[in-house]
């Protein structure tokens, strides 16, 4: 089964300009990034990839978390994007997710484990993720906690 998604975006004037965009659930202004020389009104394509990547990842996170009977006190997710220009050429050049769980008092070893696994391969499960691969380099770095202990930090590269 296929499912369609639309957008219709309005452009107004040129480079510096600013437009609409509506898909949906999303409505809202466009611009150039200002630390790309534009206005930077609204949003831009570099901050909606990042939410595409990192609402996805966190999405599909909370629901392998749910499918393994884990059910963590806290889910957030700090995510960050780096935009490399050389020789004025813009390439979306890295994306790190820094998800943390926090799991309730009392969690097993296993759930700990179970969780940190499932940090990383939310990365690898989600379709944005799949969609970039071979494109830009997506860094996992996990901290799961339990209520009231302290944090067991790891990280890897994608």
């Amino acid at each position: 089964m296929k499912h369609p998604f639309h957008l219709k975006a309005v452009w107004n004037g040129g480079r510096n300009s600013e437009g609409q965009i509506d898909a949906g659930g999303l409505r809202t202004v466009i611009s150039i990034p200002r630390e790309m020389g534009g206005p930077g009104t609204g949003t831009n394509p570099d901050e909606m990839l990042l939410g595409a990547a990192a609402t996805c990842y966190l999405i599909t996170l909370a629901a392998m978390l749910e499918r393994s009977a884990i059910v963590p006190e806290e889910l957030t997710l700090a995510s960050e994007a780096t935009v490399d220009v050389t020789n004025n050429v813009f390439t979306y050049d890295k994306i790190e997710h820094k998800p943390r769980i926090v799991l309730p008092a009392g969690a097993t070893a296993g759930e700990l484990k179970t969780a940190e696994r499932l940090a990383y391969k939310a990365e690898e499960s989600c379709m944005i993720s799949r969609a970039v691969a071979g494109n830009v380099l997506i860094q996992t770095r996990p901290v799961i906690e339990i209520a009231g202990g302290d944090a067991q930090a790891q990280e890897i590269e994608a």
